[in-house]
């Protein structure tokens, strides 16, 4: 099952892979808090997640020594497969056929990564944060129009709200916070406030729930259909193969975030013949993947997650937290029901082969993957029972 190698079992600890900090956007107020928490509820490994940055890195593993934790560096981006695109397959995207998240696993720490590859992760980050731009412009339109004393301030939001990197949901935050101002904290003044804003819809979030209110401002506002949202530039996405060489340049593990099961049962049509992906996948130099657990039944995770950890790749969980809404760390599947031991298992057989690398590639030797990205899936075992030991070291 993987937590079992050459010398005996291995003593599985909790982890969390996936963490989305300040530094994108987050639940979090702050990194200390992300790690209190996750010191708090006994998880042992955490992986700091951003999008399209790396800048959280020496404060999460300063983080991480100070309250005993293993610290994994990763990255996420929004990619383009232009082939799926043509073809209208829905990857991990299930709304954008082509659009493919991607995460990159056991990044060098501090960041190692020479020109063209670090000119392409500026230019793509710089573009990011220009689309969110240009919807706050949109934004401040439907305030002058609905005759409201309201105007976001785009460098403020940049310099109060985020640490660089600028996301949609920062903009709903900004705009609800300035509906709390511009309506001194008086919910009904408030709810009237977004009615205009909201083209006479009413708000339907309570008021006292200021996730709920950031969804409905996206909602409404930003996501497509919506009065300020504003289409994606293609310079926006680099193309799927061109993100994989940036992360295996930074010494990373180029890794497939899988969707599987959303609650009505459906999967997206990459994902949906399991087998067939798992070998699309290592075609395209995929050997390890990703699931947020709490959107998935346990059956289909263990079905996942096992048929893929026997495939060879190399399978972490994680939350996300990439949302105003607060959940535990300590990983649940859908409906809030613990993992399984099968389940935990694969996730530190994972989380072992991550954290071998990421130790291996900063001394300057071969990981799990060689020069061209192939993954070493004769040495796994011999990979996980040295990352075991790397983890205990850390934590212990």
């Amino acid at each position: 099952m993987g937590c079992t190698t050459k010398n005996g079992p291995l003593e599985v600890v909790d982890l969390n892979a996936h963490l989305h900090t300040p530094y994108s956007f987050s639940a979090f107020c702050s990194l200390a808090q992300a790690l209190d928490m996750t010191a708090a509820e006994g998880v042992k490994v955490a992986g700091i997640n951003d999008f399209y940055s790396t800048d959280g890195y020496a404060e999460w593993d300063e983080g991480c020594r100070a309250r005993k934790l293993y610290p994994l560096h990763n990255i996420e981006f929004i990619s383009l497969n232009a082939e799926d695109q043509a073809a209208g397959v829905r990857v991990n995207d299930p709304n954008n056929p082509g659009r493919t998240y991607l995460s990159g696993k056991g990044l060098t720490s501090p960041l190692k990564l020479a020109d063209p590859y670090l000119s392409q992760l500026k230019r793509v980050r710089d573009e990011s944060n220009a689309h969110v731009g240009r919807m706050c412009v949109k934004l401040n339109e439907i305030l002058n129009e609905a005759g409201l004393a309201i105007t976001l301030d785009f460098k403020r939001i940049a310099t109060t709200l985020t640490h660089g990197s600028i996301r949609e949901r920062h903009l709903a935050k900004a705009l609800r916070l300035a509906v709390e101002n511009y309506s001194q904290n008086d919910p009904k003044r408030a709810a009237e406030t977004f009615q205009k804003i909201f083209g006479g819809k009413a708000l339907t979030a309570d008021p006292a729930n200021a996730a709920a209110i950031e969804n409905e401002i996206r909602g409404n506002l930003l996501k497509a259909g919506g009065a300020a949202f504003v289409p994606e530039d293609p310079a926006a996405f680099l193309p799927m193969e061109q993100v994989r060489q940036i992360i295996l340049k930074a010494g990373g593990i180029p890794t497939y975030p899988f969707l599987a099961d959303d609650a009505d049962g459906g999967f997206t049509d990459f994902e949906g013949d399991l087998e067939k992906a798992a070998a699309t996948l290592k075609e395209r130099g995929f050997y390890a993947v990703e699931f947020i657990t709490t959107r998935n039944s346990i059956d289909v995770l263990e079905k996942y997650a096992g048929y893929l950890h026997d495939q060879g790749f190399a399978v972490t969980f994680g939350t996300e937290h990439n949302t105003p809404a607060m959940e535990p760390v300590k990983l649940t599947v859908r409906g809030g029901a613990p993992l399984t031991e099968k389940l935990r298992c694969i996730n530190y057989a994972g989380a072992c082969l991550t954290a071998a690398h990421q130790e291996l590639v900063r001394q300057g030797l071969p990981g799990y993957l060689d020069e061209n990205g192939k993954a070493n899936i004769e040495k796994r075992k011999d990979l996980i029972e040295y990352g075991d030991q790397i983890i205990k070291a850390a934590i212990r």
